[in-house]
């Protein structure tokens, strides 16, 4: 059982959306098993117990910034080091997050206060004064781990309740000017005021960790001359006269030739949240009504419509197939109107036949590593206390769907009665991969020019290259290799020899106008989710809703298929019997209008001005939406196919 449930950390619903929850509780069913994700954690995030007195070690993670989106090691400034900088082993996700974990000077005692602790005092050069200035300019924080836990900066809500939303990170610093003058100054954080929460287990005595904060201050520092190196005195932090830092204390200018004191506190303090819901308090929203209203909304509006336009094609289609098989003369068939015309083209494969073997292969693909990768984060296993687990899960399972895109590319291309399956299975093991890999290596460059942590080291990109080569790409082939081996798929009716005229089509169903239409309902029952996806992925949120977005998952799987299937119908209606590319590309349109969003979200939310920053966004953007385009194709296609198949087979043909 869980310690506490994930209702109780949010906020009661206010009055005036009481009528919403029913619909919450519905929904609640349909999300326990994303509840479960705050107190099911893997093997290596287990619970630690702290006697007291137990020394706890502090660990630097990166620097970070969102007006940049390049983050960099914590010691590229001119920190306090420990004797030695040991670095915490990273998995392949935390690589390519750009996480540099490492050990630091910051060094507590189990339930033991400490005041005024010196770490160090640093004299800044030109070089590192710059460094430190570019920093507090790009608004970068300062990212601490303790216990596994992140360190954080507790703020008021705005909307005043006593719970508080917390920012991750403290600042580098910041900008500010002297009373009596317009000129800014940078001022550094200098001293930080940790709070270390434990929960006591009164049986053995020990502790659990289930809470980090930092209240940064900047402090100039005066000290006792001369300066002891092993035990420094200092006059403005001092526990023995009892003068301790508050916000009133002289600020510590960055300059060239200027003295940092770097200092802290920390104080334990016993709470009653329990380690299993530690995270609890760190993956409040602070706008979960919103969230909760918007989702509904999204839910209800597309099921409307699903139902509505379900409901339409089944009377319309019972009443086609009705009426075509009461047709008793050869006469009567020949001036019949509609999709049964066309029964002897539907079938004919399409120009450029192999591609579209190849795009549908890489949509199972992408399909299966998905729906994996929900279901294994709905049950908590890629939780945010599992750093860079959700990354790890989507590469590893990527390589290994390559099993089911051979295996459906190959199935695809007999059907179009293919012969070269060795040529077809290397287009499908390269060509998305392909293009991906060469959008990233142009990015990792551009990032590694800067000097960014973010940049994925030579060994992490063999590794990748590896992955590809070593087992996705003889996977394929094994896929590939059953796939064709398996009897091709049969068509409900025979293909004429000589293809139909089509006639002239109406200008609402002209292919281009057909498939923008086509992507507007698939992006609209997902792009209220995708904005809480940008905000985490590009504002260092954390994103652990998955049971909504799993939700927003299975509609949007419906509406590709039912908005692909209406639009067949219609166009086979219309005695144009070139469907096949169209129903990929038709669902696969809403990737234009999520990078379209994306361009949206740029300008509104971010605040990025550096041009390689922009240059990233765009990039991984880009990559984002092709795959959202390969997914969302793949699903309108086989839907689609299923549906012709289906309607060809329910009618007699003579």
């Amino acid at each position: 059982m869980c310690e506490r449930s994930r209702s109780t950390a949010l906020v009661s619903p206010s009055p005036t959306m009481a009528t919403m929850a029913a619909l919450k509780r519905t929904l609640f069913l349909f999300l326990v098993l994303a509840s479960t994700a705050n107190c099911f954690y893997l093997p290596g995030v287990a619970p630690q117990d702290f006697a007291k007195g137990d020394d706890l070690q502090v660990k630097v993670n990166k620097l970070t910034s969102t007006k940049t989106q390049l983050p960099y090691d914590y010691y590229f400034l001119e920190y306090c080091k420990p004797k030695q900088i040991l670095n915490s082993a990273e998995n392949l996700g935390e690589v390519l997050r750009g996480d540099r974990i490492e050990n630091s000077p910051y060094l507590f005692r189990m339930r033991e206060n400490k005041l005024c602790n010196v770490v160090c005092k640093v004299k800044l050069d030109a070089r590192s004064a710059k460094s430190f200035r570019e920093k507090i300019d790009d608004e970068y924080r300062v990212n601490m781990i303790l216990d596994n836990l992140p360190v954080v900066v507790p703020r008021q809500r705005p909307d005043g309740t006593p719970l508080y939303s917390y920012e991750h990170g403290f600042r580098v610093g910041f900008k500010a000017s002297y009373t009596g003058s317009t000129e800014e100054k940078y001022f550094i954080h200098n001293h930080l005021n940790f709070v270390v929460k434990f929960h006591k287990d009164m049986e053995t005595d020990t502790a659990r960790i289930v809470g980090f904060e930092v209240a940064p201050y900047s402090v100039k520092h005066e000290y006792e001359n001369p300066w002891q190196t092993e035990n420094p005195q200092l006059i403005t932090c001092n526990a023995n006269t009892k003068r301790y830092v508050t916000g009133a204390d002289t600020f510590q200018e960055v300059d060239e030739g200027k003295e940092v004191i770097f200092t802290y506190d920390v104080n334990f303090e016993e709470s009653h949240l329990k380690w299993a819901s530690r995270w609890d308090t760190y993956l409040l929203m602070t706008d979960d009504q919103i969230h909760w209203f918007s989702i509904i909304n999204s839910l209800m509006i597309v099921l409307f419509l699903s139902g509505m336009v379900a409901m339409i094609m089944m009377r319309t289609l019972y009443r086609d197939i009705s009426k075509y098989n009461q047709l008793e003369t050869q006469d009567e068939a020949q001036e019949e109107t509609g999709w049964k015309l066309v029964h002897g083209d539907v079938f004919r494969p399409p120009t450029h036949s192999s591609l579209l073997c190849v795009y549908v292969g890489t949509g199972v693909q992408f399909f299966g590593m998905t729906l994996v990768t929900m279901i294994f984060a709905m049950l908590g296993f890629l939780s945010p206390s599992n750093r860079g687990g959700l990354m790890t899960a989507m590469v590893l399972l990527w390589v290994f769907m390559g099993l089911f895109a051979g295996y459906s590319s190959a199935r695809l291309y007999k059907m179009f009665k293919g012969t070269e399956w060795k040529k077809n299975t290397l287009k499908t093991a390269f060509m998305f991969p392909g293009i991906v890999f060469c959008i990233f290596f142009i990015l990792n460059a551009l990032i590694w020019g800067e000097k960014s942590s973010g940049a994925v080291p030579f060994g992490t990109m063999f590794a990748l290259v590896f992955l590809w080569f070593g087992i996705s790409v003889p996977l394929v082939f094994v896929g590939s290799y059953f796939g064709y081996k398996k009897p091709a798929i049969e068509d409900p009716v025979k293909t004429n020899k000589i293809p139909r005229q089509i006639p002239e089509q109406a200008w609402y169903m002209q292919p281009i106008f057909s498939v923008l239409i086509g992507g507007i309902l698939p992006f609209g029952a997902v792009f209220i989710e995708l904005f809480f996806i940008l905000t985490s992925i590009w504002l260092n949120q954390f994103y652990y809703i998955f049971g909504f977005l799993f939700i927003v998952f299975v509609i949007l799987l419906v509406t590709c298929a039912e908005i692909t299937i209406v639009l067949c119908y219609f166009q086979l209606c219309s005695e144009d019997y070139h469907w096949w590319w169209r129903a990929y590309l038709t669902s696969g349109s809403s990737a234009l209008y999520l990078f379209l969003y994306a361009i949206f979200y740029f300008f509104t939310k971010l605040e990025i001005t550096k041009l390689v920053s922009g240059i990233l966004y765009f990039g991984y953007m880009t990559i984002i939406s092709y795959a959202f385009f390969v997914l969302t194709g793949t699903i309108g296609f086989y839907a689609c196919f299923w549906f012709v198949h289906k309607i060809y087979s329910s009618v007699k043909i003579d």
